[in-house]
């Protein structure tokens, strides 16, 4: 069993910046990946960015890429994603994901992921 929990979400202005943190508790040793997802209102869930135990380079979805920073501490306990130049196309419900799988390349599928946390809220102001 693995538990995880975000924080860090609220209302900031377009432009404006926003760290979330995922904090893993249980069996957090057999975390392989942990990925951002995010569900705008009336949307599906997608995929933000991810960052496994095994290697600290991080992958982003496209959208993100150059605004978003996914970090990690030593211990692989805390997963940070750093959200700069925010848009309000940016405002959804932002989960953190754990999956046991072990892969080389990212896992951008909800179905890959074994564990959920229960989202914090992220709101960008036009």
């Amino acid at each position: 069993q693995v538990q995880l929990v975000e924080s860090g979400g609220g209302l900031v202005q377009t432009g404006g910046s926003l760290r979330l943190s995922c904090a893993l508790s249980g069996r957090t040793s057999s975390v392989q990946s942990v990925a951002w997802f995010r569900q705008p209102p009336g949307k599906e869930r997608s995929f933000v960015a991810a960052i496994s135990r095994g290697a600290y380079t991080p992958a982003y979805a496209h959208a993100v890429s150059d605004r978003f920073t996914v970090s990690r501490d030593s211990g692989y306990n805390t997963i940070y994603l750093e959200m700069h130049s925010l848009k309000p196309e940016d405002t959804a419900v932002y989960y953190c994901a754990a999956t046991q799988t072990y892969s080389l390349v990212v896992l951008p599928n909800e179905r890959d992921y074994h564990y959920w946390g229960q989202g914090t809220q992220v709101t960008v102001s036009s």
